[in-house]
C-alpha cells in the first residue's frame, strides 16, 4: 500500500466498484478498501433476477450483474484491499484527507486528495421497529438470511414470517418458497406495499403468499426457538389496535424492515446529515459538506435499483476527478433543491448550472395521474403514478438549472 492517492474509495460493492473503475478510466491513482473478505457487496448474495435493466439493458441476477464489475475492476489492476477496516477519515486540509486503516498486514495511515464513501447501508433490527418478546433463535435480518442461503447454503428455517414488504422482503418470500419453506405471511406496517409492483406480483401473488397490510408483528414468542408471532392491526397513526391480535405459528422471523445509510466513518469526519434520507447533504458533484469527500450508493440515499447505485458511483468519481484536476471544486452559485408537495426526500440538495444533474426522490404517499413540477424553471414531467416504494429519477439540464434563482422547488401535483 502506497502512502498517498488521488482518491480512496471506501466500499467494494456496486457503488464503490463503479466509482473506482470510473476514477481509473479518468486517469486517477485509486485505492479501494472493502471491509468484507470479498468484493461485490450485497449483489453477491442475490441470485434472483431484476438487476441491470437500466445499466446493461439486460435482466441479470445480482451475481451476474456484479460479476461484470468485479471482472472489469480486476482487469484494470486497481489496487485494493479486502478485510480492510477504515477506522476514521480526518480532513487535515483542503487537499489532504488521512485515513486510518486496519488490514491483515497491520495498521496504516493513507493520505488522499479525495475520498469516495460507498460503504452502503445497515438493516434495521427488531428493537428499532418495536418488536417485543423472547430473545430466541430463529430471528434474522433479510441480509443474514440471504447470506446463509446463497453464500453458505444453509436454510434459516421452514415456517417463515417476514416483517416488511419492501423489495428485499418480497424477494425473500419467493426465495424461501422456491427452496421449499412455507412463508406464512408478509407483514407490512403501511397500508400499501413497500416494494415495486412487479415484485408484489412476481414474489407474492404468483405464489399465493398472504400480505398483511396495516399490520405489525408486535411480539415474538418461543422457548429456545421461535414458535409463534403475534400480529396486530394498526390504525391510521400506525398504532396497534387492541383486540385485533392474531397468532401465526412459525419457526423463523425475517426482518426486512428497511435500511439505514451506514455513515459511521464519515459522520466522525463532520459531514452534514439530512434527516430525511439519513445520508449526507450533497451537491451536484455528490460532494458532502466536507470538501473532497464524496458519497454514492446506499450510503447517500436508499435506492430501489442497483443501476442507480452504479450511476451514483460513477458520478462521484467524476466529482472527485474535477476536484483533483482543478485543485478543488470551483466556487459556484448553488441552487437549493426544496421539497414541495408530496416529496419526502430528494438528492442532491444543492444544484449547479455547470453540469446536468440527476435528481433522485421519493414521495410521501401514492398518487395517480400526477405532474412532477419544478415551478422556478418551468419544467414538468407527467407520471401515471408515484409510490413511496419507487424512486423518482429525473435529469435537470444545466440550462434549466441556470434559469433558477436561489432555489428550485420539486413538487408532485395533480394533472389538471
Amino acid at each position: 500500500m502506497r502512502s498517498e492517492y488521488d482518491v480512496v474509495v471506501i466500499g467494494g460493492g456496486p457503488a464503490g466498484l463503479a466509482a473506482a473503475i470510473k476514477a481509473k478510466e479518468l486517469g486517477m491513482d485509486v485505492l479501494l478498501l472493502e471491509r468484507r473478505e470479498y468484493l461485490g457487496g450485497i449483489p453477491v448474495q442475490c441470485v434472483h433476477p431484476g438487476f441491470g435493466l437500466h445499466y446493461f439493458g439486460e435482466d441479470l441476477t445480482g451475481t451476474e450483474f456484479i460479476h461484470r464489475f468485479i471482472e472489469k475492476f480486476r482487469g484494470m489492476g486497481i489496487e485494493h484491499y479486502t478485510n480492510a477496516h477504515v477506522l476514521n477519515v480526518v480532513s487535515r486540509s483542503y487537499w489532504h484527507k488521512v485515513l486510518t486503516v486496519v488490514t491483515e498486514e497491520g495498521l496504516f495511515e493513507v493520505r488522499a486528495k479525495t475520498v469516495i464513501y460507498a460503504a452502503g447501508a445497515r438493516e434495521r433490527h427488531a428493537f428499532e421497529i418495536g418488536i417485543t418478546g423472547h430473545r430466541v433463535a430463529g430471528i434474522y435480518t433479510a441480509g443474514e438470511a440471504q447470506t446463509m442461503m446463497d453464500v453458505y447454503g444453509v436454510m434459516p428455517g421452514k415456517e417463515i414470517v417476514i416483517v416488511g414488504s419492501g423489495d428485499v422482503g418480497l424477494i425473500m418470500a419467493r426465495r424461501f418458497t422456491l427452496e421449499g419453506a412455507h412463508v406464512k405471511a408478509v407483514v407490512e406496517l403501511m397500508p400499501y406495499p413497500g416494494g415495486l409492483t412487479r415484485n408484489v406480483v412476481q414474489c407474492l401473488e404468483d405464489f399465493g403468499i398472504p400480505l398483511y397490510l396495516s399490520h405489525a408483528v408486535t411480539r415474538v414468542e418461543g422457548n429456545k426457538r421461535v414458535e409463534r408471532v403475534i400480529v396486530t392491526r394498526v390504525d391510521e397513526n400506525l398504532k396497534p389496535v387492541p383486540g385485533t391480535e392474531e397468532v401465526i405459528e412459525c419457526d423463523t422471523v425475517i426482518l426486512a424492515a428497511g435500511l439505514v445509510p451506514y455513515l459511521k466513518v464519515i459522520e466522525k469526519a463532520g459531514v452534514e446529515i439530512d434527516p430525511a434520507t439519513g445520508g449526507p447533504v450533497v451537491n451536484s458533484y455528490l460532494e458532502t459538506s466536507v470538501p473532497g469527500i464524496f458519497v454514492a450508493g446506499n450510503a447517500l440515499v436508499i435506492n430501489d435499483l442497483v443501476d442507480y447505485v452504479v450511476e451514483q458511483g460513477e458520478e462521484a468519481a467524476r466529482g472527485a476527478y474535477e476536484f483533483v484536476k482543478n485543485g478543488g471544486l470551483p466556487s459556484l452559485r448553488w441552487r437549493k433543491l426544496v421539497k414541495g408537495r408530496n416529496v419526502r426526500l430528494a438528492v442532491p440538495h444543492y444544484l449547479s448550472d455547470t453540469r446536468d444533474t440527476i435528481v433522485y426522490a421519493r414521495v410521501k404517499k401514492p398518487e395517480e395521474n400526477v405532474v412532477l413540477r419544478f415551478p422556478e424553471i418551468g419544467k414538468e414531467v407527467r407520471l401515471p403514478f408515484v409510490k413511496p416504494s419507487e424512486m423518482v429519477r429525473v435529469k435537470l439540464r444545466k440550462e434549466e438549472i441556470a434559469r433558477a434563482g436561489g432555489r428550485i422547488t420539486m413538487e408532485v401535483v395533480g394533472d389538471e
